[in-house]
């Protein structure tokens, strides 16, 4: 996860709120130069405390980098997660499949324990859950490593409405709509220090434990 309090601070010079009561973004070019900060009143959707900060999903994580191994590579018994293993709405993995070691495929994804595994296909469906062992994964599921923000706070945030309505308005494709890279590094998130990500992170948890008791 990195070192999230260095992360904030630094996080907080990229967006900030000027003494005027606006919001500004310094904008950072290829080679690391941040410009003249630019007014971005008019995408922010809401207000958040004192504590929190806003930042663009490009800074907490490399959205749609990812690691590609051809599937003859993957090691027999290697964990393969596929769209249908993935349930929507809840963020668990309905099943754990394994290579057979005659089995042929596309290419992959590779994911470590930790990252968060998010369905770019379809985003209505909602599909994100954490990997809990290393694995490969179709090309359609993005794994993402976050700094700043806890695994569970990260899929928090993007199994919330703000965002799953954000990503059916960017996605291209008809019959089968994506959610681009650009337009998902670019999405604003709200980020609150970290013993409150843990805070929240319980309450939601503690809610759908109560709700699917019910």
């Amino acid at each position: 996860m990195g070192r999230p309090v260095g992360a904030l601070r630094r996080l907080r010079r990229l967006l900030f709120r000027d003494s005027d009561g606006s919001h500004y973004e310094k904008r950072v070019d290829a080679r690391g130069r941040e410009g003249e900060p630019v007014c971005i009143d008019d995408e922010i959707p809401f207000e958040i405390p004192e504590s929190w900060v806003w930042v663009r999903m490009s800074t907490l994580c490399d959205f749609g980098r990812c690691v590609n191994i051809e599937y003859d590579a993957v090691a027999p018994g290697t964990w393969n997660l596929d769209l249908e293993d993935l349930e929507k709405d809840s963020g668990r993995i309905l099943q754990k499949k394994r290579k057979r070691a005659d089995e042929k495929g596309s290419t992959k994804h590779v994911f470590s324990a930790g990252m968060v595994l998010y369905s770019k296909l379809r985003p209505y469906l909602n599909k994100v859950a954490i990997a809990d062992k290393n694995g490969v994964c179709t090309s359609e599921i993005l794994p993402l490593a976050f700094n700043g923000v806890t695994p569970e706070f990260a899929q928090i945030v993007l199994m919330a409405p703000l965002f799953v309505d954000y990503a059916k308005a960017h996605s291209y494709g008809v019959k089968m709509p994506r959610l681009g890279t650009v337009d998902g590094a670019n999405f604003l998130v709200s980020i609150p220090p970290i013993p409150e990500q843990q805070r929240i992170v319980e309450a939601i948890t503690n809610f759908w434990v109560f709700t699917n008791q019910q």
